[in-house]
């Protein structure tokens, strides 16, 4: 059974839906631990509950961003994981992070990719007056947010939408095509080759599986 390791820096609701899946065996995988930059992150106590070692890594205790990635980096790989999953893990992870896990590293990001990369997406959605919005799964590679998409999911915005009524939405959508990922990555059908992601052995779109 592959290992995977998760990282928040939040709430952590889209490691609440993977917990849940491995749970109900939708995701023939076990979560091995949890890390966060913040000691207060609520998806440490989600990983609590759920008997799953759960990690807090002060980032004021090292010299710089490049040092507190190694250390990461060294804690996380005493996990052996054969997948790091990003759950709303809000740092910008250095080059020599991205490197040490290539290939075996995804990320969730509330926009469709490659719309709105960074922060504050839904908002741009509303200012910007889009017809839909959405949410990416994609390898992570050294450009934020612009590794290879794996799976989007749309959803509408309408005019009198709340960012928070927004927010939902995605969200929402968010926990049920993360898991379906994880689940391809950890039954071997997911994998990054030349830098296009590759389901089934088939080389997927920009934007990634589409299904109908």
């Amino acid at each position: 059974m592959k290992r995977i390791v998760v990282l928040v820096s939040g709430e952590g609701s889209n490691l609440q839906a993977l917990i849940d899946a491995c749970q109900q065996g939708r995701i023939n995988a076990k979560i091995s631990a949890v890390f966060s930059n913040k000691a207060a992150a609520y998806g440490l106590e989600r990983a609590r509950l759920a008997d799953i070692p759960a990690h807090a890594l002060d980032v004021k205790a090292y010299e710089d961003r490049t040092a507190f990635d190694v250390a990461l980096a060294d804690a996380i790989e005493t996990f052996q994981p054969d997948l790091v999953v990003l759950a709303g893990y809000m740092r910008i992870l250095s080059a020599e992070f991205v490197q040490r896990f290539a290939g075996r590293m995804i990320n969730i990001h509330p926009s469709l990719l490659p719309k709105y990369p960074g922060l504050h997406t839904h908002r741009q959605a509303i200012e910007n007056q889009d017809a839909e919005h959405g949410t990416s799964v994609h390898f992570v590679t050294e450009q934020l947010d612009g590794g290879p998409v794996i799976l989007q999911a749309k959803v509408p915005v309408f005019a009198e939408d709340t960012e928070e009524e927004l927010v939902a939405r995605v969200q929402t959508q968010e926990h049920n095509i993360y898991p379906l990922v994880v689940s391809w990555f950890a039954d071997g059908r997911l994998a990054l080759q030349n830098g296009q992601a590759f389901l089934d052995n088939n080389p997927l779109s920009v934007q990634g599986y589409a299904e109908d």
